[in-house]
């Protein structure tokens, strides 16, 4: 039997290894650059239909929100719509909002698929699986490493199996299992260390908001690339439009055009983006990810050094 899982393209390469190493089929939907990286059910109904008459057992339906790498957030009907597919289809939704407190567009909340799903009536019927963690956000950021996940519509008895199989593994270190608790428990309102909590968690996430906008104007700007918003996360993912010199060059040495310039920006000044090839993408296009974490005084410096790059770069296959 082929097992497989309905997995967004572009996507944290975590769910393709998994299911690499697990023996499963990565059933790809691709998310719509043309609508700010949005899902649509008409395509994931296509995707898990051609998966079927393959022979492959769809198992499960992945969902980042905040996107990663592309950093969209998605709209409260667009979950419901997710929900509804996946009751439907009999799928195992796999949320993974490990970002969600990383919310910056106006207009745009975030609201868990528990939460959706439970508005729906429907908590008992969809097997959800939430997964948090406090190496995003605002917690523990990067440094520190904890997380869970939480089942809901599970059996007892397959909650027992999956309880028994996580048991054999390796648990978070004793930092981050306290981390774990204080994010899930922040100081209230008249504790004394409320108004630090808040003065500290407001200001993190202003910053990363007024550097998202940023770094995404910024992208904008240069020759031949377009960004969606990064409504959330900590990622912007523009697609650059390369010369045809510089695709040719990145074939001869058998490369990917997009981890040409990657390299290429790495080598001249220092600056590390992942490639959009690694992510998965659109046919014909190219991408890179880069995050918006340095301080606000760094990231200009680092806006400078790659516009200049790429100015430089254009110009040479040109």
């Amino acid at each position: 039997m082929r097992d497989g899982l309905l997995v967004p393209l572009p996507q944290y390469p975590l769910y393709s290894a998994s299911l690499t190493l697990y023996g499963g089929e990565l059933v790809p939907y691709m998310l719509d650059e043309s609508t700010g990286w949005g899902m649509t059910v008409p395509h994931l109904k296509q995707q898990l239909e051609d998966a079927r008459s393959k022979g492959i057992t769809v198992r499960g339906l992945v969902v980042i929100n905040p996107g990663n790498p592309t950093g969209q957030c998605l709209s409260h009907d667009n979950q419901r719509e997710v929900v509804q597919f996946c009751k439907d289809e009999g799928l195992v939704c796999i949320a993974d909002e490990v970002y969600q407190s990383n919310v910056y567009a106006e207009g745009k909340s975030f609201a868990s698929f528990k939460k959706v799903t439970a508005g729906m009536g429907l908590l008992d019927a969809v097997p959800l699986v939430s997964l948090h963690s406090i190496s995003k956000g605002f917690t523990g950021e990067c440094g520190r490493r904890g997380g869970y996940m939480e089942l809901t519509g599970f059996s007892p008895e397959v909650k027992a199996q999956i309880t028994k199989l996580v048991s054999i593994h390796l648990c978070s270190t004793l930092s981050g299992q306290i981390c774990v608790a204080l994010m899930m428990n922040p100081p209230k309102p008249g504790e004394p260390s409320y108004d630090t909590y808040l003065k500290e968690r407001d200001g993190i996430l202003s910053s990363l908001k007024r550097r998202a906008m940023r770094m995404v104007d910024a992208l904008n700007k240069m020759e031949g690339v377009t960004c969606n918003a990064a409504e959330g996360a900590m990622y912007a993912f523009p697609q650059i439009t390369l010369p045809p010199k510089a695709i040719e060059a990145a074939d001869k040495i058998g490369k990917k055009p997009d981890w040409l310039y990657c390299h290429d920006l790495l080598v001249e000044t220092g600056i590390v983006v992942v490639p959009g090839s690694g992510f998965g993408q659109e046919d014909g296009t190219n991408h890179f990810r880069t995050t918006f974490l340095p301080s606000e005084d760094d990231i200009e410096a680092a806006i400078l050094s790659l516009s200049k790059f790429h100015v430089k770069f254009m110009a040479k296959y040109k």
